[in-house]
């Protein structure tokens, strides 16, 4: 049963946590269709309530699914409120895109009244904010890393120096905090064990949005470029035929592995089957540690086409940093210092969420 109280907790983290509100701001919340069966509208009426609490009357906004054009609707609504609450998978295409001055963006991916009551939702953002920074400064300032995984996954690479990411350097702020700032795959080599499903990066539309890979598939990397898949004829030839039309149809390189990064968020739980939405589940679970994914098939991030590897081990200088989906947090003078700080976040780990979808 869900408590007011957990909601209100979880409202009071996305709007004074992350997006940092106070009552003479103007606020938008634009929500995607509840049929389309991505977002419950309880969620919009929970943190709209909280809103009114707040002394901020929110404009509310409904829309369709994301599609390739520009929506003038939401690109007004955006311009001329102080910040924007996207309940929509419109507010992932653009979070790589140029910001517009002196505006809030903040990407949901809490998808009901359930979530926003849960540790996901609950756990304080700055906590998160925190931990993040802890891991970009474990991840950059490493020389070699090395990422495995039960079914296959072999890859290294030596790593380029990289500028760490801050909170406040993304454009878009992302409620749940999730994931770290994504390391290069250029200079990777190595094979990957594709599982599951091929599914889309949220950045562009297209059909079909996923391909079931039935068994494992191997695809063999050489600095950052997929030289080749092995496994089953069928579906290799399925995967092959996917890329190729997603280069063609949005004229981008589609032999490539752009970036990776891993899910630092122990309170995400996927409570329905993967194969009912297997998009819906990529892009929900991402955040969990026992996913990594990598963005392939365009010279940008996030790419197009999403690899899920469940249950990774990934090394920064022969340490792990993730050991069989565990982010080992406590085994880092940086992320341990981060634990001892925010006794939520240190409960939350001892006590992480297994439940992924699969």
């Amino acid at each position: 049963m869900i408590t007011n109280d957990e909601l209100n907790k979880g409202a009071e983290n996305l709007l004074l946590r992350c997006a940092e509100l106070s009552s003479d701001e103007s606020v938008v919340i634009i929500f995607e269709d509840q049929s389309l069966g991505w977002y419950n509208s309880d969620v919009v009426g929970t943190v709209s309530k909280f809103l009114k609490k707040l002394g901020i009357n929110p404009t509310l906004l409904k829309v369709l699914g994301p599609t390739n054009s520009k929506n003038v609707d939401v690109i007004d609504a955006v311009n001329t409120h102080d910040c924007t609450i996207f309940f929509s998978r419109i507010g992932d295409q653009d979070r790589f895109e140029v910001p517009v001055h002196g505006k809030k963006i903040i990407m949901c991916y809490i998808r009901d009244n359930r979530m926003l009551a849960s540790p996901y939702g609950c756990c304080d953002y700055r906590a998160f904010g925190e931990l993040k920074s802890a891991i970009n400064r474990i991840m950059t300032s490493a020389e070699r890393v090395d990422i495995s995984c039960s079914r296959g996954t072999s890859i290294s690479a030596l790593l380029k120096k990289e500028k760490i990411e801050e909170t406040n350097d993304v454009y878009v702020r992302r409620f749940p905090l999730g994931v770290p700032q994504p390391l290069s795959a250029s200079k990777m080599s190595g094979d990957v064990a594709l599982c599951n499903y091929l599914a889309p990066t949220g950045s562009k539309v297209y059909e079909p949005a996923t391909v079931k890979i039935v068994d494992t598939v191997l695809a063999e990397i050489r600095d950052g470029v997929i030289l080749n898949l092995s496994g089953d004829h069928d579906c290799v030839e399925k995967i092959k035929k996917h890329y190729a039309e997603i280069g063609k149809n949005f004229k981008i390189r589609d032999d490539n592995v752009h970036s990776y990064h891993a899910g630092i968020h122990p309170g995400c739980a996927y409570m329905d089957n993967a194969s009912d939405n297997p998009d819906r589940w990529a892009n929900t679970i991402f955040t969990n540690p026992r996913v990594l994914h990598f963005h392939t098939c365009g010279d940008y991030s996030p790419g197009e086409i999403c690899w899920m590897v469940i249950d990774p081990t990934i090394k920064f200088d022969k340490k792990a940093l993730w050991l069989d989906g565990v982010l080992r947090v406590t085994d880092f003078d940086e992320t341990n210092q981060t634990l001892q700080k925010w006794p939520e976040l240190k409960k939350l780990f001892e006590h992480p969420s297994r439940d992924i979808g699969l």
